[in-house]
């Protein structure tokens, strides 16, 4: 698994599609918080590119029904963990993604300003790939070693932070399930990774 180039805010070796969706940090502000997210485009189908043109405003209306109503619609998120477990950054972490919207977590408003936002290519109803999870813990991991202030695991789902607004990751994502991957490979990740 890649390493996060603190000084890019970007890891290493994985696929860049840069999302112009994106921008600075307020002033002190660090990644704390990892915000976990579902996503398909066209809802329920998965596959195609249409994830990395909804993040580079590129998406076009005439494509599928559902997209004309995302026409104005201006979001990313840090990385997106397709279903074979393909991992893509839209945005350094060093930035500010916009992917919580309006949110709060931890008695802090405005949660895109201190967190990490992933992307899970998924529905609420339909269960994660192994692949996903394999993912989703090394970057987690990477995160946490590369981000002193992620290192006390502020793990969130979108629904968490946003509530009355959001369903995702749903509950097919399992939650216990990252918890026993985090717990198990991270001796080894670590040992990887100061190697």
């Amino acid at each position: 698994m890649s390493k996060v180039d603190p000084g890019t805010g970007w890891l290493k070796r994985v696929r860049r599609v840069p999302s112009p969706n994106q921008d600075a940090r307020p002033a002190g502000c660090v990644p704390e918080l990892i915000v976990i997210h579902g996503i398909s485009l066209p809802p329920g189908r998965f596959g195609g590119p249409w994830i990395d043109r909804l993040f580079t405003n590129t998406l076009p209306p005439d494509a599928d029904p559902y997209f004309a109503a995302l026409q104005s619609v201006r979001v990313s998120a840090h990385l997106l963990i397709a279903r074979g477990g393909r991992l893509t950054q839209y945005v350094p972490f060093s930035a500010r993604a916009w992917h919580a919207g309006r949110s709060y977590w931890g008695g802090r408003t405005d949660c895109n300003d201190f967190s990490v936002g992933i992307e899970l290519e998924g529905t609420d109803e339909r269960p994660y790939t192994a692949r996903q999870y394999r993912t989703l813990t090394r970057v987690i991991l990477a995160l946490q070693h590369g981000y002193p202030a992620l290192a006390a695991g502020a793990i969130a789902g979108h629904s968490d932070v946003a509530p009355r607004r959001k369903t995702d990751p749903g509950p097919a994502f399992d939650w216990a399930r990252l918890e026993d991957g985090l717990r198990a490979t991270g001796a080894r990740f670590l040992r990887e990774v100061l190697v």
